[in-house]
């Protein structure tokens, strides 16, 4: 008998290939990757402090899959047992199945439903989730009374132990959630029907939903190989409505969208820019935005760890907490380009020596050079927040800071090669391609973050801390380093 899970429902509503793939070719769907599974890890870590909310709870669960097989049994003689609470227990109705979060009695024939997710809020793809639950857990006879959602409060700050009431905070949904019942139910059927079908469905990132287009569109690529660099699938925040009506004029190419199609500011710039094979220069604005800069400069970026589960006093989950910087320093226009920077290696909080050091390399006058200053500012808040005897230094430093993403991110410069976006990403290969991020161990934010917290945090990869801490700093120099060259590039255009 065909069975969907809730998991794989999901998958249908984000794009009903992504189902029949994962029933029928699931070896064409790529693997969690080490970032993903992070933040998985960290939901399960969540899941284990809110567990902690119902100390009388009876946890069944699986390691196995004849443990998986045997779970829905288990779960009933649990119930009939007169369990008060049960932790991941499997329920069966019919061709659909789930594993819930929390079962919690409230009478001898009522239950409250809960669902616990690593989110600030309950978003609407989880009222769906539990709409699937609930009919499940109805059909196999189990009377719902009321729908929660246990979040994370993000408003929390670690003072000593962890208080799970208050990092916690639960929301009821039961309104919602039995407003999306009747659609779920014809959801199911669907679902069904591509499940039994030999057919895959198309893979157009037309039909994908819920939040689903960007996920989608990475396995669109991978499956259907060969994607032209400048097809329309590369087109800046397209979204599905978009490659539909794109797909329905017969246009592959970003060059063949027609003059009269309805695009955003930003993709229009990017269609001109693919057609004339040309870079769009607006050197007024770009002169006037580096009047703005005083010598001596100063290009500097952060490495940042957060958690769900603060690490330290005075944190709050999912606060980004520097642990890193780089900071290249130009003392005037023709001087020799010098280099500063900080990498904590131990297991404590690195945010008061990083402060330490960081007053020590960067001087009290001069502009502050950094790519995305809403980043760079928080972190200085942050810090501040810790450690308010720095509050004066920290605050002055943003008041010094200026912005180098803003002629990208506002138009002043455009270059076919940026894809519509302003990232340093995307903007250092375009214009300065001797630097490449490929050529580094390390190679993005999520990354560096990651590898830093299992190496100091967790003790893990002890073998290769060195090389590790070595990569690291690499990689943190290279965003200074391509700020310099960006600037080059801009002051080398408007001055020809």
């Amino acid at each position: 008998m065909i069975q969907i899970s809730k998991s794989e429902y999901m998958m249908f509503l984000k794009h009903p290939a992504w189902l029949w793939l994962k029933k029928h070719d699931k070896y064409k769907l790529p693997q969690p990757d080490a970032n993903l599974q992070a933040l998985f890890d960290m939901g399960n870590e969540f899941e284990k402090y809110a567990e902690q909310l119902f100390p009388e709870a009876t946890r069944l669960g699986f390691s196995d899959y004849y443990q998986y097989l045997d779970l829905p049994k288990r779960t009933l003689y649990a119930l009939e047992q007169g369990a008060k609470t049960i932790f991941q227990g499997r329920f069966e109705a019919d061709n659909i199945t789930c594993i819930i979060d929390v079962l919690d009695r409230v009478s001898d024939t009522e239950f409250d439903l809960y669902e616990i997710k690593a989110s600030t809020e309950p978003k609407p793809e989880h009222e769906h989730d539990l709409a699937f639950q609930v009919i499940v857990l109805e059909g196999a006879g189990i009377k719902i009374r009321n729908v929660l959602v246990i979040n994370v409060n993000n408003q929390y700050v670690r003072d000593g132990e962890i208080n799970i009431k208050e990092l916690s905070k639960t929301t009821d949904v039961t309104k919602k959630v039995r407003g999306k019942m009747e659609a779920t139910g014809v959801g199911i059927q669907r679902a069904i029907k591509v499940v039994e079908s030999s057919e895959r469905p198309d893979i157009s990132p037309r039909y994908a939903d819920f939040g689903g287009f960007n996920e989608w569109m990475d396995i669109y690529k991978n499956l259907v190989g060969d994607v032209d660099t400048y097809s329309i699938y590369n087109l800046f925040s397209p979204g599905a409505t978009r490659i539909g009506e794109l797909e329905d004029l017969g246009i592959n190419l970003i060059k063949d969208i027609p003059d009269d199609f309805k695009l955003s500011e930003k993709q229009q710039l990017q269609v001109e820019a693919t057609k004339s094979d040309k870079q769009y220069i607006d050197k007024e604005s770009i002169a006037e935005f580096l009047k703005n800069l005083t010598y001596p400069l100063y290009f500097l970026d952060y490495e940042t760890f957060s958690g769900l589960i603060p690490q330290f006093d005075g944190i709050r989950p999912y606060q980004n907490v520097p642990f890193q910087y780089s900071l290249h320093i130009l003392e005037s226009a023709q001087a020799r380009l010098a280099h500063k920077e900080y990498l904590h290696t131990d297991n404590t909080n690195p945010a008061k020596p990083l402060i330490e050091q960081l007053k020590k390399d960067i001087g009290d006058s001069g502009s502050i050079i950094v790519w995305y200053q809403s980043f760079e500012k928080g972190c200085n808040e942050t810090l501040a927040g810790m450690f308010p005897e720095h509050e004066n230094f920290l605050s002055a430093l943003n008041g010094r800071i200026e912005d180098l993403i803003i002629p990208f991110a506002k138009n002043m410069f455009v270059d076919k090669d940026f894809f519509g976006r302003a990232s340093i990403k995307y903007v250092m290969p375009a214009l300065v391609p001797e630097l490449s991020y490929k050529s580094l161990a390390i190679q993005e934010g999520g990354s560096a973050s990651r590898i830093w917290m299992e190496t100091v945090f967790e003790n893990k990869n002890a073998d290769d801390k060195d090389k590790i801490m070595s990569d690291l700093i690499e990689y943190c120099k290279m965003d200074t380093v391509a700020m310099v060259k960006i600037l080059e590039r801009l002051e080398k255009e408007i001055n020809k």
